[in-house]
């Protein structure tokens, strides 16, 4: 199943309209967001490469084969953007003290803890439909029309994450 406005608005773009970037972002952001944190886990990197990848995106967008799946052509330009950043900053001391903010009980910072704990026990494609399910909040239909996969491998792999977790939590809990 593919989204038929989507691509309508990719091709407008390649002729030069320029109001159809809009659609496209709105459409898109999300998957190129999520799978850049799951490599980068600093959601101020991940915010910075996600920019990088609409730039590249839109200069190689005469590359992009119209009716394939676009949301999967532009997840592959973030993940190289953020496993070449991973390369560059490899050896970057972190001196970032609220880190570890969640262990002494702040509220704000248990969100970011779950990421992390996701991102370190997930596989990256259930950590993908996770983040765009439960976070982003879209409807499994239409995270499956983003990824190009059916709805119930969406359903399953989400339910697995959802599982995953729990169990690791429970884990550590009783640690």
């Amino acid at each position: 199943m593919k989204n038929d406005t989507l691509e309508r608005k990719i091709q407008a773009l390649q002729r030069g309209d320029g109001t159809a970037f809009d659609y496209i972002y709105e459409h898109t952001h999300k998957s190129a967001y999520f799978a850049i944190l799951y490599i980068v886990r600093d959601k101020m990197y991940a915010e910075d490469l996600l920019q990088e990848t609409f730039v590249k995106a839109l200069r190689s967008l005469s590359q992009y084969a119209a009716g394939t799946n676009f949301t999967a052509w532009l997840c592959t330009i973030a993940r190289s953007l953020a496993l070449n950043h991973i390369k560059k900053y490899r050896r970057e001391v972190v001196t970032d003290f609220d880190a570890d903010a969640y262990k002494f009980g702040t509220g704000e910072a248990e969100i970011p803890y779950l990421f992390d704990l996701a991102a370190r026990i997930l596989p990256e494609d259930e950590y993908e439909i996770l983040m765009l399910c439960q976070i982003a909040g879209y409807k499994r239909r239409e995270v499956a029309e983003m990824l190009g996969i059916p709805i119930g491998t969406v359903t399953w792999k989400n339910n697995e994450a959802l599982k995953k977790l729990k169990r690791e939590i429970k884990k550590e809990d009783g640690a």
